[in-house]
């Protein structure tokens, strides 16, 4: 199961030849994934200000497929996985709106939780925990 999430692409999106820039995509999912935590009762304001974890993306990729305009509605399809005790990551498939079916873009992200002072990984959190269940 995968959560969804629907934005339009705006003009700070573009770069100077009017498509989405390469870094925004990213933004983007990003979007996305704080959508999905709120949606499961995730408090935002405390998960990403807590001071005892912090969750850092250790990787992202991104692959675009066919580029996105301003106005261009899209549809960010985000599953994630468990990948170890403190460890998730997170797929995403972009949609826009003027083609159904095929993707525009395609992302990944690792996460990783950390003890926000020593640094050191730390197992995730039963708020993650439930949140992962979910999909």
């Amino acid at each position: 199961m995968s959560f969804t999430y629907t934005r339009t692409v705006h003009f700070q999106d573009t770069d100077a030849a009017g498509v989405v820039y390469f870094a925004n995509v990213l933004a983007m999912c990003h979007e996305a994934y704080e959508a999905s935590l709120a949606a499961s009762g995730i408090n935002l304001k405390a998960f990403f200000s807590n001071p005892d974890r912090a969750i850092p993306i250790i990787h992202a990729t991104v692959n675009f497929y066919r580029p996105m305009f301003v106005g261009d509605r899209l549809t960010i399809q985000l599953t994630p996985k468990q990948v170890g005790a403190d460890e998730f990551e997170i797929a995403y498939q972009v949609f826009s709106g003027e083609i159904a079916g095929k993707s525009a873009a395609k992302a990944l992200t690792k996460h990783v939780c950390i003890d926000a002072v020593s640094r050191t990984k730390k197992q995730l959190s039963e708020e993650l925990m439930q949140w992962l269940g979910q999909f």
